[in-house]
């Protein structure tokens, strides 16, 4: 497989797992409880994946690549807080310092995106990064109310959970479309210099 479809094929992955993560993190009166937390788990080993994919893709090192890397990082992060049998505090806090991890990899991606703002398909990844980055403010935000009363705690919780779920998801979408149009332009390029080497 090729880097182009490398990319593709790990943002796409990656867009499954952050959209199945979200439908894990909203409270539904059709979906246990069980079934919720099987969907974040595996949402999450998606976007690990795909986000290892896509850094893979890079081809070459750079401030993107350590984003995607940091990233996945994250995702294997929250993993562990849903999968080992740790005490309470300890899961919860693995699930949101690997929540952070994403949205650090986000920024960083991000630097990469802005040193090249002439393209006009980075605005879908820029704009994609800082939704997911933005997502990490919800999560400390959630964490944040474990220090209110446990009547309000739970509730503050999951509707900041669910909200930075979905806005990362957002995120990942948008990112999508950017890296599509990326790689179609760079074929289309690389196909009419093919074109006219062989004109000559």
């Amino acid at each position: 497989m090729d880097n182009q479809l490398k990319e593709i094929f790990g943002a796409w992955l990656a867009v499954i797992g952050t959209v199945t993560s979200a439908v894990g993190s909203t409270p539904s009166l059709f979906i246990k409880k069980d079934l919720r937390n099987d969907l974040n788990l595996w949402g999450n080993v998606l976007q690990g994946v795909g986000n290892a994919v896509m850094a893979d893709g890079q081809g070459e090192w750079s401030l993107e690549t350590i984003g995607n890397e940091l990233q996945s990082v994250g995702n294997i992060t929250v993993i562990a807080g849903l999968v080992i049998d740790f005490e309470d505090e300890i899961q919860q806090r693995l699930i949101i310092d690997g929540n952070w991890i994403q949205a650090l990899g986000g920024v960083t991606a991000l630097g990469n995106e802005l040193e090249d703002t002439l393209d006009k398909n980075e605005i879908y990844n820029i704009i994609g990064n800082l939704l997911q980055a933005l997502s990490g403010a919800y999560e400390l935000k959630a964490s944040s109310y474990n220090k209110v009363e446990k009547s309000n705690q739970d509730e503050n919780d999951e509707s900041l959970d669910v909200i930075g779920s979905w806005i990362q998801a957002i995120g990942s979408v948008i990112s999508l479309i950017g890296q599509i149009h990326e790689e179609s332009e760079e074929q289309n390029n690389e196909d009419k210099k093919n074109q006219t080497s062989k004109n000559y």
